[in-house]
């Protein structure tokens, strides 16, 4: 594979995989995931969540794709570390900046800030139903994802908590 080829497909994994955690947390996190991930929208103490037992099966995936990768096909290795990189960059944003598992940093301005917003309003429903913000690189705008958590609240389909500010 030419240079060109590899960053293409290491590009095409990490956006890929925006895609696909967007989809996987909506429809299996938050759907028949949620004996899972339900610890991971509850306050608790614990080092580990039973939500991390999904970085241990999409690692098993990856580790699987690198082995199968190397044994047979190069596009397939390089597009598994774009799965890892975008693993990498997911650890440091969702466990590392906004929940704080690793480091303590609170953003003052700027893009890190928006994604640590985003996020606390995604955990500001309380359950599985409803909600916004199932990605964890791209963001939308605090404001309107205030504005779908009201409309959500106002229809019965989600159950805000009154600290979110909706």
């Amino acid at each position: 594979m030419s240079w060109l080829e590899i960053a293409l497909t290491v590009l095409a994994a990490l956006i890929g995989m925006e895609l696909f955690a967007w989809a996987a947390h909506k429809y299996i996190m938050h759907g028949w995931g949620w004996g899972w991930h339900r610890d991971h929208h509850e306050p608790h103490d614990n080092v580990l969540e039973k939500n991390d037992l999904f970085a241990v099966v999409f690692g098993t995936i990856t580790a699987a794709l690198f082995i199968v990768g190397a044994l047979y096909s190069d596009w397939l290795w390089w597009f598994a570390v774009g799965i890892t990189l975008y693993g990498v960059i997911y650890t440091l944003v969702h466990d590392g900046l906004v929940h704080q598992r690793y480091f303590r940093w609170v953003p003052r301005g700027g893009y890190a800030k928006r994604l640590v917003q985003a996020h606390k309003l995604h955990h500001a429903t309380v359950g599985k139903e409803g909600g916004v913000s199932f990605g964890f690189v791209f963001a939308r705008d605090p404001a309107a994802l205030k504005a779908e958590l009201k409309r959500q609240r106002e229809a019965g389909v989600a159950v805000v908590r009154d600290s979110a500010g909706v």
